[in-house]
């Protein structure tokens, strides 16, 4: 890795090469990135914190601040954690607003509040940019595999513009609607996706309370109509009790906070998604904050005064 330099793109590329900006380097920002460099782009990066391997031994350019990276790119990609840190990484000191100029396009990839999503969009718009918003669901392994699903707000011509680096990184790429749409589908799916866990865990304890093997059980659900990808994936996990994480509960808490403030303001009631956040509440006071969202079901289960087990042998 170069730093603050310009590099040339691999040969052979199948896409036109850019110059591209990639701020966060997470376990989901760091492949996404590297995705945008293997297809032959420039890129220069920024993150707060250590820079994966991966990047650092890549032909991406290490950028010292959000402001370097939006100088240098003509499309900047921000993936970093929550709300606040898409204001700093934007608008904060040597943020990426102070680098650009007219005609460059900012999308954000983070999972953020729709309604700060819009003001945002109207802070860079000012600046002559284009501004994208574009929360991903697939979680880490659908980063690494480039098959996030990607849901974007903003104006079609910029969608367009972007959708062939959007393929690089996902499969299921949607244009929702106009700006800050992406997020609201995004905080959609994570009610969808938190109910849903809420609904295996209870079946499975309920079953293993009842006396069966949760295990059968579940794979007499997959043949019928209570099939889901949950069940399928995350049911299995319950059972096997991996709860290392592909997503963490925080960051579904975090998520879930975005569904029931932005309800709040628009007098929506999500009564079950709120319950669904007491049970993650329930595994984070026990200690749980980092494990993944499929245990939820350690809270139903210690306030059934059961555990399910894997299966009988």
């Amino acid at each position: 890795m170069t730093s603050d330099t310009l590099t040339t793109a691999d040969t052979g590329s199948t896409v036109q090469p850019l110059r591209l900006g990639f701020i966060g380097l997470g376990i989901m920002g760091a492949p996404m990135a590297g995705h945008l460099v293997a297809a032959g782009h420039t890129v220069f990066v920024h993150t707060r914190g250590r820079v994966p391997p991966a990047i650092g031994d890549s032909r991406a350019t290490l950028c010292t601040t959000a402001r370097g990276v939006a100088e240098r790119a003509d499309i900047v990609f921000t993936m970093v954690p929550d709300t606040p840190d898409v204001e700093a990484a934007l608008f904060g000191p040597d943020g990426v607003a102070a680098g650009l100029s007219a005609g460059k396009t900012v999308v954000d990839m983070s999972s953020i509040s729709p309604i700060a999503t819009k003001a945002f969009a109207e802070r860079i718009a000012a600046l002559g940019c284009d501004y994208l918003d574009a929360p991903v669901s697939g979680g880490e392994v659908g980063a690494k595999n480039a098959t996030l699903s990607i849901m974007v707000g903003g104006s079609a011509a910029a969608f367009e513009r972007v959708r062939p680096l959007f393929a690089l990184m996902g499969k299921n790429i949607t244009h929702v609607g106009s700006v800050g749409d992406g997020q609201t589908a995004k905080v959609a799916n994570q009610i969808i996706v938190a109910l849903n866990i809420e609904a295996v865990a209870e079946a499975l304890v309920f079953a293993a309370k009842a006396g069966a093997d949760p295990a059968r059980v579940r794979a007499a659900l997959m043949g019928g109509f209570a099939s889901s990808k949950i069940l399928e994936v995350h049911g299995q996990r319950m059972i096997d009790r991996t709860f290392n994480p592909g997503f963490r509960i925080e960051l579904h808490q975090k998520d879930l906070n975005l569904a029931l403030s932005t309800a709040r303001s628009l007098g929506v009631a999500l009564p079950n998604t709120a319950t669904a956040q007491e049970l993650f509440n329930t595994c984070v006071a026990h200690g749980g904050r980092a494990w993944d969202h499929s245990a939820m079901v350690r809270a139903l289960e210690t306030l059934s005064n059961v555990e399910i087990g894997p299966p009988a042998t």
